[in-house]
C-alpha cells in the first residue's frame, strides 16, 4: 500500500467513524464554526481545566475532509496545555496554507498530517483548517479575555447554554 492510499484510508476512518462526534456533558467552552463556502458547520466544545484542554469534541455537518481533521485535531489536543494546542493549530494552518513543515514538525501532528495533500486543492483548505480555527478562536478568546475555566462562551456571549456565568 502506497503512502497517498494510507492517508486516505486515516482520512476515511476519522470521518466514517469518528470518537469525538459528540455533545460533552459540560464542556466549559462551546463555538460554531462555519464554512460559507461549502456549507461546513461544527461546534466545537472543550472542557478546560486549569489551562489543560481535558475533553474536546464536536458535532455538525460537511464534508469527509472537514469531519476528520476536526475529529484528528480533537485527538491530539486532549490532554494538552491551550499553549501546545496552540502550537499544534499554527503548524497545521502552515502544512495546510504553506506546505513547508519538516518531517519532525509533520511527526507532531501525527495524523493530522494525513491531510498535507489538502495543500494542493485549494477548495478544500478550509475544509480542512474550520475545526483548526475554531479552536484557535477559542483559545484566543481565552487568552485576551482572560476567562477563567468555566465561566464564559468562546463566542463572547454571557452564556452558551452550556456554560454557566460566576
Amino acid at each position: 500500500m502506497d503512502i497517498k492510499s494510507l492517508y486516505r484510508e486515516i482520512v476515511n476512518e476519522h470521518n466514517l467513524h469518528p470518537s469525538h462526534k459528540k455533545d460533552l456533558q459540560n464542556p466549559t467552552m462551546v463555538l460554531r464554526g462555519i464554512n460559507p463556502s461549502c456549507g461546513d458547520d461544527i461546534s466545537l466544545q472543550l472542557v478546560m481545566k486549569d489551562g489543560v484542554i481535558e475533553d474536546a469534541a464536536f458535532n455538525g455537518s460537511g464534508c469527509a475532509v472537514s469531519q476528520a481533521s476536526a475529529d484528528m485535531m480533537c485527538d491530539l489536543c486532549i490532554g494538552r496545555k491551550a499553549s501546545e494546542a496552540e502550537h499544534l493549530s499554527e503548524l497545521f494552518m502552515r502544512m495546510i496554507r504553506q506546505n513547508d513543515l519538516t518531517q519532525q514538525e509533520k511527526e507532531e501532528l501525527d495524523e493530522a498530517a494525513s491531510l498535507e495533500d489538502v495543500a494542493h486543492m485549494p477548495a478544500r483548505v478550509k475544509c480542512a483548517t474550520l475545526g483548526w480555527r475554531t479552536m484557535k478562536q477559542i483559545i484566543d478568546d481565552l487568552n485576551r479575555n482572560g476567562l477563567p475555566d468555566g465561566t464564559a462562551a468562546a463566542s463572547g456571549a454571557d452564556a452558551c447554554g452550556a456554560c454557566q456565568v460566576k
